[in-house]
């Protein structure tokens, strides 16, 4: 096969995958995310731009060891009840609905943060449905807080989200110098996010009462939920003390099998496979596209849109980042874009801008992220959400949120 027919079919396979990718809401085909980026792996090798070899290499397996350790330490904490308990406490703790309001928008931002926004919302949406239900307060504001605070908190940390752990790998930026960084803005973020729920629902919540729960809250494992948070302090510690973010996560998820004396099997089914499969098959669509150029022939095109000074590259890069996480998804963006960083003025600071960018862009449609897709989906038998119904706070809050944080993160640098 000759290198140009290589190229083509590469961008042809290429745009098929993402097609399908972004189109899951048009039903182009009956296929979900990790289908899809498999059927584009499959593709590549079977028409002859990756060889079997070249795949292999092309998966990032230091992302997806993070995202493994990640999720088993959160699937222990789920088995410890800790989700459930702190549903519950928010629920109780809360006089006014618009506290309750506040509660979960940084409880579910700070977990975030912690324990990555996707399995943060795949466990608590079910448990805010029916406490929200309990307290017979409106589903709407409070599914939004879960879903847009898991988004704007997970900005904070390097394992917050999928999108900041190929920058971690990418980038090679220290845990504490990140977290010093785009914390603030998370914070930040996370008042904003308020403020527009407050103002936008304030009718529908000052017609509300909290009413108390009468059903008791799920017992807690309290050893198991003692030595988890022992081993995710432990881990946290090694993050900061510079060790491998990959390997650190995952020796905190096997010390745990190995201590909590429960089936392996029963932690392993609430692992995340789809998500995994899905990112490690989006590595090598994308290794298969770089092959042709086309990315670095992009940038060559784009480059004078950037400007040459710091600030215009800074919030140039953060509109356009938000631009393409709308399109392509923020993860599939990041793979691409991010073979640009280096040839910015300075490409550590454009590392954190892609990082909130592409995380707040999360907030502006439904569709924006698949923490939103979680929510939405696992709250459907109990209120339907329309785009509009999301797209009406989101994009106020992504705007604020954005132009907040480019101006704090430009300060602190």
């Amino acid at each position: 096969m000759s290198a140009n027919a290589k190229e083509v079919l590469a961008v042809v396979i290429f745009c098929i995958t993402y097609l399908l990718i972004s189109g899951r809401q048009l039903k182009v085909l009956p296929l979900n995310r990790p289908a899809a980026a498999l059927l584009g792996t499959v593709l590549m090798v079977a028409c002859g731009v990756l060889t079997p070899e070249q795949a292999y290499r092309a998966v990032d397996y230091d992302t997806l060891v993070l995202l493994l350790g990640m999720m088993l330490i959160s699937s222990y904490l789920f088995m410890a009840g800790f989700f459930d308990w702190a549903a519950e406490r928010i629920l109780r703790q809360a006089k006014t609905p618009q506290a309750l309001l506040v509660s979960l928008i940084f409880a579910s931002g700070i977990l975030s943060a912690l324990l990555v926004n996707d399995v943060i919302c795949l466990m608590l949406t079910p448990l805010v449905v029916t406490v929200i239900a309990r307290g017979r307060l409106p589903l709407l504001p409070y599914l939004l807080a879960l879903a847009m605070g898991a988004n704007l908190g997970s900005v904070a940390t390097l394992v917050g989200n999928p999108q900041n752990m190929i920058i971690g790998h990418l980038s090679k930026i220290p845990f504490l110098r990140f977290s010093a960084s785009l914390a603030p803005v998370a914070l930040a973020g996370l008042a904003i996010q308020y403020a527009v729920l407050r103002i936008g629902f304030r009718k529908t919540l000052s017609q509300a009462t909290v009413q108390s729960s009468e059903a008791r809250p799920r017992a807690l494992d309290r050893r198991l939920l003692i030595l988890t948070l022992v081993v995710l302090v432990l881990v946290f510690i090694g993050f900061a003390a510079g060790l491998n973010l990959s390997w650190t996560a995952l020796a905190g998820g096997a010390l745990l099998m190995v201590l909590a004396r429960r089936d392996t099997h029963e932690v392993l089914k609430l692992v995340d496979w789809h998500l995994l499969v899905f990112f490690a098959a989006l590595f090598i669509v994308v290794e298969g596209l770089g092959g042709t150029g086309l990315p670095d022939q992009v940038y060559q095109k784009v480059r004078g849109v950037f400007g040459s000074s710091v600030q215009s590259q800074a919030w140039n890069l953060a509109w356009f980042s938000e631009a393409g996480s709308n399109v392509f998804s923020n993860v599939p963006f990041i793979l691409v874009a991010g073979k640009w960083v280096n040839n910015f003025a300075q490409p550590e600071l454009m590392w954190k801008v892609m990082a909130l960018a592409t995380t707040f862009a999360g907030n502006l449609t439904i569709v924006g992220s698949v923490a939103n897709i979680i929510v939405v989906e696992s709250a459907r038998a109990h209120v339907e959400i329309g785009f509009w119904d999301y797209a009406r706070y989101g994009i106020p809050v992504t705007i604020l949120t954005t132009v907040a944080g480019m101006v704090i993160l430009t300060w602190l640098g």
